[in-house]
């Protein structure tokens, strides 16, 4: 078939009886396609998609009962609406037998025409919906498709966006807009606001000593040990660029934040990295500033972020390797 146009399948042992068969149904814009044998007609069914098979039920070698039955037990057949076309088979017990074996309804010889289109005609409009909703839910699986693959694109740049190539964790921007997002959810609820701002001691030192690859490795593992830390929903830990890393800490008052940073700084020493060109401590440390406040309406972020830098330089200030609570 090089058409794509509906297939009918007729099946009949008689070649008379397929003419007429095929007289009556030209009016139909549909491939009628013809079988003289049970075993023919399979053969058809396996090739090519019918939307109907008229099937004569008394045949040598393989009547249409056994067509019937073998199509209910083919997984690509199994489907297709069967007519029984019969001159005999009129008992009650027969046409129950076709039923169980799948037929949809029956024509007795003679045909008589209009019954035949009217029959005909329900099958091939049944048909003809059920390929247009089978397009539709292709064309819905495709958009589907579509916005997922453009979700995940979305994802992606919103990843790329927001998180450190480095190190993996939030970058600064993630900081700057996660920072406004706290600070007024503080103003509201009444809740204390901590922030951490955390410096790998001598860094310069150490990429002069090691190489920047190293340094890299560095960052990567100081940046997870600072995430480790991270345990509520609503905290986050940052890259605040370079050697430097940010802590935001809702509902947390100075103390908790300070204990944070102390185990932090811990951590970090514990991680034995070693830092020859350090003048604090012959392995890699960082030095922490803690900030805490109550937000209040008016009052700008900065302030907050500026007191935890100043904690910060004070910590440096007093031999690094330490945490300082302004």
């Amino acid at each position: 078939m090089t058409n794509n146009k509906t297939n009918i399948l007729i099946v009949d042992d008689r070649p008379e009886n397929l003419l007429v068969l095929e007289g009556l149904l030209e009016q139909f814009d549909c491939n009628i396609i013809k079988a003289v044998s049970g075993n023919q007609a399979l053969g058809l069914m396996l090739e090519y998609e019918f939307a109907l098979v008229l099937l004569d039920i008394q045949m040598p070698e393989m009547d249409g009962f056994e067509v019937a039955e073998f199509m209910r037990g083919t997984e690509k057949t199994r489907h297709i609406p069967i007519i029984f076309v019969t001159a005999i088979y009129k008992e009650q017990k027969y046409m129950f037998h076709g039923y169980e074996l799948g037929a949809v309804d029956y024509l007795f010889k003679p045909i008589e025409p209009v019954l035949l289109k009217s029959k005909v005609n329900v099958f091939l409009n049944l048909y003809n919906q059920a390929k247009l909703l089978e397009q539709r839910a292709y064309e819905l699986e495709q958009k589907l498709k579509e916005v997922l693959e453009l979700q995940a694109a979305n994802d992606k740049l919103l990843s790329i966006s927001t998180l450190d190539g480095l190190t993996g964790i939030p970058n600064r921007r993630s900081f700057d807009e996660y920072i406004k997002m706290s600070w007024q959810d503080a103003v509201r609820s009444g809740q204390s606001l901590a922030v951490i701002m955390i410096d790998i001691d001598y860094f310069k030192f150490y990429n002069d000593h090691y190489g920047h690859i190293k340094g890299d490795e560095c960052l990567i593992q100081v940046a997870k040990c600072i995430h480790s830390f991270v345990k509520r929903p609503r905290d986050l830990a940052a890259r605040y660029g370079g050697e430097e890393f940010a802590i935001i800490l809702p509902n947390t008052n100075k103390e908790g934040a300070a204990a944070i940073a102390e185990r932090i700084r811990e951590n970090v020493v514990n991680l034995i990295i070693p830092h020859a060109s350090s003048q604090a401590y012959p392995y890699i440390t960082v030095s922490v500033g803690v900030s805490a406040d109550y937000p209040k309406e008016g009052e700008a972020i900065e302030l907050l972020i500026d007191q935890a830098d100043k904690a910060l330089y004070k910590a440096k200030q007093a031999g690094r390797n330490q945490v300082y609570a302004g």
